[in-house]
């Protein structure tokens, strides 16, 4: 289980292969305790279970001190994806691993359309983010005019 730490630890100590974790840690002490234990070869926050870009920053910064690079988490198509990239993009001790989803427009219908200019591109391996203003990419006004607006209320 990823929350037993010291385990995660004794599996981390037991592989040559790099054990990366954290993708679903918020409590900035557990980032702390991880670190210092040395449970995972490489941290992987995610900005949106962390808490957002500033308390991911927190956890690079930790894991920098630590010596341990950081790959966020964000396995999904969403525009988490592109904010982690740019996080990504401006950390000194960033690792060599990008988790980026392959599916297509099959698995998420609903970002068809979403942005004017595409929102990164892939090329031999590597991930290149916009450098236009804001997040480098534009929403869709014909897709923002389609698009259902829903309410969700407790109940």
């Amino acid at each position: 289980s990823y929350w037993e730490l010291d385990q995660t630890r004794e599996v981390t100590s037991a592989l040559a292969l790099d054990v990366a974790g954290g993708e679903q840690d918020c409590y900035l002490p557990t980032w702390q305790r991880m670190l210092e234990i040395r449970a995972v070869d490489i941290v992987q926050p995610d900005i949106g279970y962390v808490g957002g870009l500033c308390r991911a920053l927190r956890v690079a910064r930790m894991a920098e001190a630590a010596g341990i690079p950081v790959t966020p988490h964000a396995a999904n198509r969403t525009m988490v994806a592109l904010f982690t990239m740019h996080f990504l993009a401006a950390l000194p001790n960033r690792g060599k691993y990008l988790e980026l989803s392959i599916e297509g427009a099959d698995y998420y219908p609903w970002e068809v359309g979403l942005f004017r200019n595409p929102p990164y591109t892939v090329r031999n391996g590597c991930v290149s983010v916009p450098s236009d203003p804001g997040w480098g990419v534009e929403v869709s006004r014909e897709w923002l005019e389609n698009s259902k607006r829903r309410v969700s209320e407790e109940a």
